[in-house]
């Protein structure tokens, strides 16, 4: 059983188009069929292969918008020192766009990104943080507090797990 995802990434002008091929095995597969080769090496094998090709940013985002499923069962976010997220950052007009799934940034860090946005974000069923470094310890104070003034505390899927290591808690 093989599945193929394409999905696009705008950097400097240029979308990097990555195809994911996630092939899942039964007994059936590891002995004929198309995943046979990967499901012989390694129970689950992820292939992975990318090209580049110029696209402009903003039909690269609406297409990565339009290639997304309805909501994610799992989205894993970081944590930035400034409350950030996904490429949401304080301050950048993106944070309040409500009527696509993907947008285009401000620049933060010198570069642009693409970002999913709030609503891809919180239609998620589950959102798994991984938080580590001391230098987290007051943005994760206010992500568990709920403050709706960093990016990250403006993420509200249906249930979230956070797992922070002792220094980002503080201990």
């Amino acid at each position: 059983m093989g599945v193929a995802e394409t999905t696009s990434c705008a950097r400097e002008g240029r979308t990097v188009r990555t195809t994911w091929q996630r092939f899942g095995t039964d007994d059936l597969d590891a002995q004929h069929g198309a995943g046979a080769t990967a499901a012989n090496e390694w129970p689950d094998a992820l292939v992975i292969t990318a090209t580049s090709v110029r696209v402009p940013r903003e039909a690269a985002a609406a297409d990565y918008a339009r290639s997304l499923p309805e909501s994610f069962d799992l989205i894993h976010l970081g944590l930035g020192p400034d409350g950030h997220t996904a490429s949401l950052v304080p301050g950048d007009p993106v944070l309040e766009v409500m009527d696509r799934g993907v947008a285009l940034t401000g620049i933060y860090q010198g570069r642009k990104r693409m970002t999913l946005t709030y609503p891809t974000l919180n239609a998620a069923k589950q959102v798994l943080w991984l938080v580590t470094g001391e230098d987290k310890v007051d943005a994760l104070r206010r992500l568990r507090a709920g403050d709706l003034s960093i990016p990250a505390g403006r993420v509200a899927a249906a249930s979230a797990l956070i797992i922070a290591d002792a220094a980002a808690a503080g201990r």
